[in-house]
C-alpha cells in the first residue's frame, strides 16, 4: 500500500475537486484510485479521515444524496465537494 502523510492526502482531495466544475462531488474511492490504482481499498478510511479535518477547516463538505451530513454520524457512501 502507498504510505502517504495527512497533509498530502488532505491535498490530493483538493487538487481532484479543483480538477472538475466546481458543481462536481467526488467519491473518497476516486481519491484513493488516483493514489494506488491497484491497491485503493486500505486507503478509503485514511481518504475518509482526511476529508474530515477538511471539513473542521472548511475546505469541503461531506454529501449524501446531495445532503450535507456530518461525517462522523453518516452511515453508508459519502461524496465529497467543495463549499457551495
Amino acid at each position: 500500500m502507498t504510505t502517504l502523510d495527512d497533509a498530502e492526502l488532505e491535498r490530493r482531495i483538493l487538487v481532484l475537486l479543483e480538477s472538475r466544475p466546481r458543481t462536481s462531488t467526488i467519491c473518497p474511492s476516486d481519491v484513493a484510485r488516483d493514489i494506488a490504482s491497484d491497491d485503493w481499498r486500505p486507503l478509503m478510511e485514511p481518504v475518509r479521515q482526511a476529508a474530515g479535518r477538511l471539513v473542521d477547516r472548511g475546505r469541503v463538505e461531506i454529501t449524501q444524496q446531495g445532503s450535507v451530513v456530518d461525517l462522523a454520524t453518516v452511515k453508508g457512501p459519502i461524496r465529497i465537494r467543495l463549499p457551495r
